[in-house]
């Protein structure tokens, strides 16, 4: 388990995902996995997340109820990758609750080709 300013790592075999860039990139040509969750922390607000492959939106979650101060967005997405594509997320609008520090986001490899 790896750790830095209030990000953990579970599981990084291989070392693909670079914690101090919050960046994944892919070992292999494949198929890969990626999903997300999120919690925007104020009410009045809303977030966007997106989520990114070489620097272009892919998918996003938005949270968005007014009367909500504590609310949930996810989003999950199976990607064609090459080798060395990068997969990461950007915050578009809005603020997360606690910084990324209550948010996930996981991705593996379901079939190389």
């Amino acid at each position: 388990m790896e750790w830095e300013s209030n990000q953990w790592v579970l599981v990084n075999i291989g070392n693909h995902f670079d914690l101090k860039a919050s960046v994944f990139q892919a070992p292999k040509r494949g198929i890969y996995s990626f999903s997300f969750h999120v919690v925007k922390a104020y009410n009045r607000q809303t977030i966007q997340v997106n989520l990114m492959q070489n620097d272009h939106e892919v998918i996003s979650a938005f949270a968005g109820d007014q009367d909500v101060t504590r609310e949930a967005a996810s989003n999950g997405v199976l990607l064609m990758m090459e080798r060395d594509d990068r997969v990461y997320l950007k915050l578009e609008r809005g603020t997360l609750m606690g910084g990324w520090k209550f948010s996930t986001f996981s991705g593996f490899l379901v079939f190389p080709l």
